[in-house]
């Protein structure tokens, strides 16, 4: 695995997705067997809006976590997606017209690492498979919580390692071996975004290690759900509001889930 299949630098991560912006929703649902869009539908029922307070998808690319947000509330609460790939967020804006969801969901180019937005904004901030590509996630991390509002959440959905030997072997095997040869023959990036992405995966930290970065980010009441035996996780924090007594952590796993 080269070093340049981690260069996370703004400029190549943008081309990367530009890229493959066209056909990003189709390899993403046939090389995860269309279960991505069942982990999105989960975050939305494990993190359910309290109230119409606006909601935040970060590094939203195409805007499947953002749609979903607008399904599961039926439209009443306002949403925004911000990612810094124009290409991927013109996608974006062609689904939302096509699901008339447009008057509800905006969408700003915007770096993870400088959101656009004042303190305490949003009630929930939410980010799916993009912190990892984020030049300084620790920085991305804390302009989530930075925005969010106090006592709101932020939640990470993001590929993990599992845990079980058998199916960590053939996660390893797919994820090394099978996904980065069918991902980059059909979508034939010059910049090997089918390569980058499993570097990227086994680079980023999982599990326990995560809800450290969280806790560090200033969140508490921290969980981490594994979905389809750990293929991915949930992390959930909650921000602290500053006049109340913080609660301890809950470091929880609950059961795999798909």
């Amino acid at each position: 695995m080269s070093d340049q299949s981690l260069d996370k630098r703004n400029e190549r991560i943008r081309s990367m997705f530009s890229a493959i912006a066209p056909k990003y929703d189709a390899l993403n649902h046939i090389l995860s067997l269309n279960i991505d869009q069942a982990w999105r539908k989960r975050t939305t029922k494990l993190v359910p809006p309290e109230g119409d307070a606006p909601i935040l998808d970060a590094c939203t690319g195409t805007g499947d976590l953002a749609l979903m947000y607008h399904k599961v509330t039926q439209g009443k609460v306002p949403i925004v997606g911000t990612d810094f790939c124009y290409d991927m967020l013109a996608r974006a804006v062609i689904k939302t017209r096509k699901r008339q969801a447009d008057d509800r969901i905006t969408y700003l180019e915007a770096d993870t690492q400088a959101l656009p937005f004042a303190d305490n904004t949003f009630q929930i901030t939410t980010v799916a498979f993009g912190l990892r590509n984020v030049a300084d996630p620790h920085q991305g991390l804390a302009e989530m919580v930075r925005v969010t509002r106090p006592n709101g959440r932020v939640a990470v959905l993001e590929f993990s390692r599992p845990r079980v030997p058998l199916l960590g072997k053939l996660y390893r095997w797919y994820f090394k071996s099978v996904l980065p040869r069918l991902g980059q023959l059909v979508s034939k990036s010059p910049d090997q975004a089918y390569h980058y992405l499993p570097a990227s995966v086994m680079q980023f930290p999982d599990g326990d290690e995560f809800l450290g970065w969280m806790r560090t980010a200033g969140l508490t009441d921290l969980q981490q759900i594994p979905l389809t035996l750990g293929i991915a996780t949930l992390y959930i924090g909650r921000k602290l509001d500053t006049g109340t007594i913080p609660p301890h952590d809950r470091d929880e796993s609950a059961t795999s889930e798909d």
